[in-house]
């Protein structure tokens, strides 16, 4: 079976979020590990079932992001996927700037050997 298509990438990203369930008040820590224009991967040992409603909130470099969400799937004590169904103008803009610096990084070429002791100060 083919994995199913992505709309757009996902970019590695690294940030602490949390997961509110619709209807309650109770409030999971989580980190998020890959991030989309259309959702993210949560890493979390307790993931919820598909289908359930959150609100996921997301701080990276002094910029909150804040959208309502899916889970649409979930992989036992590891993580879940959550599907962005509502963004703000104002957190869309936070989260295009995000996917920009990941692709950015992704891009940029790799460390050279003079780069490394450049950044130390040890240049031979």
């Amino acid at each position: 079976m083919e994995p199913p298509v992505r709309r757009t990438p996902r970019f590695p990203f690294s940030a602490p979020a949390e997961v509110v369930r619709l209807g309650t008040t109770s409030v999971e820590k989580t980190k998020v590990n890959e991030l989309s224009l259309y959702g993210c991967y949560l890493d979390t040992k307790t993931p919820l079932t598909r289908g359930t409603h959150v609100t996921v909130k997301i701080i990276s470099g002094g910029q909150f992001f804040e959208a309502s969400a899916t889970v649409i799937y979930a992989q036992p004590t590891l993580g879940m996927g959550v599907a962005f169904r509502e963004v703000k103008p104002t957190y869309l803009a936070v989260l295009q700037t995000w996917l920009r610096q990941a692709l950015e990084k992704q891009n940029a070429p790799p460390p050279s050997i003079d780069d490394f002791e450049t950044e130390k100060g040890d240049g031979i």
